[in-house]
């Protein structure tokens, strides 16, 4: 598999990360990465920044240095309706939004109270991704997730960070077979994404890539390989 595309990626004003976007963007353009999404935390995130950031995002040229940068965001889920940490005006400036379930932001509830929090932010149109729906201290009903994600036309994340030996989410590699058996049954797209924090782990999928061939997961499935041109026209509405 070529890999063309991180929709993933924190730079510094995330708080927890450890590159710049030029940083970023530099590694990108030296690996061949053709399209990058900026996805820092939103403010519900301890440490993160203000959501005049994001707003601002605006200001950027849709191609750096060559390479196609998607203005986005990693929005935190509050709660079972599926609230998230940026208000409307905010998102319309942005290009798309990975939600995610994180333990600073939200209670871990029952399997069905997670995923109804996870369903329940798919309404916001401009969620395109659901990140690491893979961590055992989160449990999820993965046949609702995924019919979900179907019906709302939403990636689910295959997230090389999380398979890391040094990953801190619980049970990842078992949670994600059960989840992509499932998106073979019911034919529903899935997106390999670095989740990177420092520049050279841009672009990364060999622990993801691993596991898909592992399934024989097919390449149809996979936004990676079969939505480039689609993703990259992904843009704002404002």
């Amino acid at each position: 598999m070529i890999n063309r595309i991180d929709l993933h990626t924190h730079t510094i004003a995330s708080g927890h990360a450890y590159s710049t976007l030029m940083d970023n963007i530099k590694t990108a353009k030296a690996k061949g990465i053709q399209i990058v999404g900026i996805s820092d935390h939103a403010p519900a995130m301890p440490g993160s920044t203000h959501e005049y950031y994001f707003s601002n995002l605006r200001v950027l040229p849709k191609t750096i240095d060559g390479i196609r940068v998607l203005k986005g965001v990693e929005l935190n889920i509050l709660n079972t309706d599926g609230d998230v940490d940026l208000d409307p005006r905010s998102l319309s400036f942005l290009d798309y939004a990975i939600a995610s379930l994180h333990l600073p932001c939200i209670s871990i509830g029952s399997s069905e109270e997670n995923t109804d929090a996870i369903i329940q932010a798919m309404r916001h149109k401009i969620v395109k991704i659901i990140g690491h729906p893979d961590d055992s201290r989160y449990p999820l009903n993965y046949e609702r997730l995924v019919l979900a994600a179907k019906a709302n036309n939403v990636l689910l994340e295959v997230n090389n960070s999380s398979l890391s030996p040094h990953a801190f989410r619980e049970n990842a590699e078992e949670n994600y077979i059960t989840l992509l058996e499932l998106c073979i049954k019911y034919e529903v797209m899935i997106i390999i994404n670095s989740d990177c924090h420092f520049h050279e782990h841009i672009g990364e999928q060999s622990y993801a890539q691993a596991l898909l061939k592992k399934l024989n997961f097919p390449e149809r499935l996979i936004a990676n390989v079969s939505m480039v041109s689609e993703i990259s026209k992904w843009h704002s509405e404002f």
